[in-house]
């Protein structure tokens, strides 16, 4: 890294740390995106400048799962697994990105929850309350991996939509890569929703992999434009 601050367009680089994890060593930035509120970070691995088929996780915020420890959703492992398989391979990033509850921020997300205790599920929740089911952007990390030279990344994630908008923005999509979490008696459902409602490649006891194949070559149809 340069010295900071560095701009960038709308990407600005404020700081930068080394930070051992529990997962291990990471080069820690932080870096805001003109027009979104708080600080987004990047947990950098090894030398990703000009990488190709570069290990990232583009990860939104939830404080619930990650702070608090709540065991309605896989947002806490998937964020913790990420790291460990970047620490293995020795090289990758993963962008945490400030947009809590798939953007809709957290007063709507508690909000959600109440209404998923009272019988909708996730999906229902944010349409009773007049949100987007998924509102998250994913402009700032395509910024930052821009600003790196990434020339293409291996996506850690289950959501094929995740894939295509960054296609979108101009990042290059070369495979996927699956965060595997098992599912727990509270996030049982939520899983399920994910899988049947949003296209989530999802593997688990119920699930047909044949269908999720053919989910995934859609989705990397999709981004290939054919």
């Amino acid at each position: 890294m340069t010295q900071l601050p560095v701009t960038e367009g709308k990407l600005t680089l404020h700081a930068e740390t080394n930070l051992p994890t529990r997962q291990g060593r990471f080069r820690m930035v932080v870096f805001k995106y003109e027009g979104e509120p708080g600080e987004h970070i990047a947990m950098i691995k090894g030398d990703v400048r000009g990488a190709e088929d570069l290990p990232v996780r583009v990860h939104s915020e939830c404080l619930t799962s990650e702070v608090f420890g709540s065991l309605k959703c896989d947002c806490r492992d998937q964020l913790q697994g990420a790291l460990a398989t970047i620490e293995r391979a020795g090289r990758g990033m993963v962008v945490y990105l400030r947009q809590e509850g798939r953007g809709i921020g957290l007063i709507n997300k508690v909000r959600a929850y109440q209404l998923q205790e009272q019988g909708a599920d996730t999906v229902e929740a944010n349409e009773l309350l007049g949100l987007p089911v998924e509102g998250r952007q994913y402009d700032a990390a395509a910024a930052l991996l821009k600003h790196l030279g990434v020339q293409s990344v291996r996506l850690l994630t289950n959501n094929p939509d995740k894939l295509h908008k960054l296609s979108e923005l101009g990042i290059a999509v070369s495979g996927r890569l699956p965060v595997v979490v098992a599912a727990n008696p509270f996030s049982a459902s939520y899983l399920r929703v994910k899988r049947e409602r949003m296209a989530h490649l999802l593997a688990g006891e119920d699930a047909d992999n044949e269908e999720l194949d053919a989910a995934e070559a859609l989705a990397f149809g999709r981004i290939a434009g054919l």
